[in-house]
């Protein structure tokens, strides 16, 4: 009965959209009212009701939103734009997140990760400086059968949005695109140094339709060589090229740093990646993670405001540029802080180590020993969601970065251990390196916050 239900409900949607997409063809601005239309009624409340208005009036007129989605209509193949909304929208989106919320309500307990990260590989064929991945054998591996057993379980839990990271993931592009194939019904994002990407493995993307790439960059050419080595821009820039010829969305993966952060947010290479046909960003802020991490490149706290201010700016419903940023780390506010420890996500490393976040590298559990539901149900993940949010302030949102003593107790209470590969990391060694971070930032953090919740501040 309950195939039947997901069998006509998919297919409703399937249908709704196939309308929608073709009104947009001929009537690009009320295709895309009517696509927000439909938005609210899938998620109801779910955004404020003003933010659906302001969507509304940002579609009504030739804006940067206009030509955003104008632009991917035109550059991108839509049988896959197509795929995608049916992984990610409502496989994931609208139907997987419904599902894991009825599911945690039946386990009891408080949250089922919407998103899995797992790591199909330690592997890498770079060496990138401040990635604790490059310390790592590359012997490790998640085997195909593994990667099938997470998905699988995770879809019995109500999973289907699933991210791969690494090492290099494209290390195992064809059991990628298998497993993809079997599972047509998730969304698959692969974080990738795009160094791998050729035409066999676009080929098997558009015949999958629910993979989509986020390729690393550093800047320009010379400080994406500084870092992953030379000859590695050109080559990223190569499978961007290729990937738009195919008419295959993608997104960039930006890591900003003391070195970069004024860079890679400039007017100058955000016009390059608009050209290039970047649809989105992710932007992470440098984590000081391993022993071998390097504390000098964490952003200043009059970095940390700049990038709060400026990804505020490109990405406003009017000026602003047509491409669709995120900074993992200050958008905390949208999301009710950390997401991590199972609340919306975790991450499994190549090892099968089970770990609240792709940073966060202590866990008691390992898929090889539990079943993936046992091992989301460990004292460190109730521990994180007991303690979230774990700040007020969700502008310091991580129980590392911004308020180190919290990951020293939710640890230690816990008899987590470190699950780093090569040169295990105490968590008091990890922490040290936050201390005087979260210290700087908090009253930094306090007046932003206080700027636009002054009631909140005031409780």
């Amino acid at each position: 009965m309950r195939s039947i239900c997901h069998a006509a409900e998919r297919k409703a949607f399937e249908v709704a959209l196939d309308s929608l997409m073709k009104k947009a063809e001929k009537n690009r601005a009320e295709g895309y009212v009517e696509i927000i239309n439909m938005i609210e009624r899938v998620l109801k409340d779910g955004w404020q009701p003003e933010a659906y208005e302001r969507l509304r009036a940002a579609f009504s007129k030739d804006g940067k939103w206009t030509q955003y989605f104008n632009n991917l209509l035109d550059n991108c193949d839509t049988a896959y734009l197509k795929g995608l909304m049916m992984a990610f929208g409502y496989e994931g989106g609208f139907r997987g997140f419904r599902e894991t919320q009825k599911n945690a309500k039946k386990l009891g307990v408080k949250h089922i990760p919407w998103i899995i990260l797992f790591d199909p590989t330690s592997a890498c064929n770079l060496k990138c400086t401040g990635c604790w991945a490059a310390e790592y054998k590359n012997t490790l591996n998640l085997s195909y059968d593994d990667m099938d057993s997470i998905v699988t379980q995770g879809k019995e839990l109500g999973i289907h949005e699933y991210v791969m990271t690494g090492g290099e993931p494209m290390v195992r592009k064809k059991d990628i695109i298998t497993l993809a194939k079997k599972h047509s019904d998730c969304g698959f994002m692969i974080f990738t140094n795009g160094t791998l990407i050729d035409r066999q493995f676009c080929d098997d993307m558009k015949e999958c339709k629910n993979i989509i790439l986020s390729m690393s960059v550093e800047g320009f050419d010379e400080a994406t060589d500084a870092r992953r080595g030379k000859g590695t821009f050109k080559k990223v820039m190569d499978a961007m090229d290729l990937l738009r010829k195919n008419g295959i969305p993608y997104g960039t993966s930006i890591c900003y740093t003391r070195a970069n952060c004024e860079a890679v947010t400039s007017d100058e290479f955000l016009d390059f990646l608009i050209e290039k046909g970047v649809a989105f960003s992710w932007f992470f802020h440098y984590m000081p993670v391993g022993n071998d991490a390097v504390p000098d490149l964490i952003p200043t706290t009059e970095q940390r405001e700049y990038m709060y201010h400026r990804i505020r700016e490109i990405r406003g419903y009017e000026g602003g540029k047509p491409i669709f940023l995120m900074d993992f780390q200050n958008d905390g506010e949208f999301v009710s802080g950390c997401v991590a420890g199972g609340k919306y996500y975790c991450h499994i490393n190549p090892n099968g180590d089970v770990e609240p976040c792709v940073f966060i590298h202590y866990s008691s559990e390992n898929i090889h020993e539990k079943s993936l539901k046992e091992c989301l149900a460990q004292p460190l993940f109730k521990a994180y969601q007991d303690a979230q949010p774990f700040n007020d302030n969700l502008l310091q949102p991580c129980p590392m970065l911004e308020n180190p003593e919290i990951l020293r107790k939710l640890v230690s209470q816990t008899d987590a251990h470190s699950t780093d590969m090569m040169s295990p990391e105490e968590c008091n060694h990890l922490c040290v390196k936050c201390d005087n971070y979260a210290r700087e930032w908090q009253p930094v953090a306090d007046r932003l916050w206080a700027l636009n919740h002054p009631n909140h501040m005031k409780q």
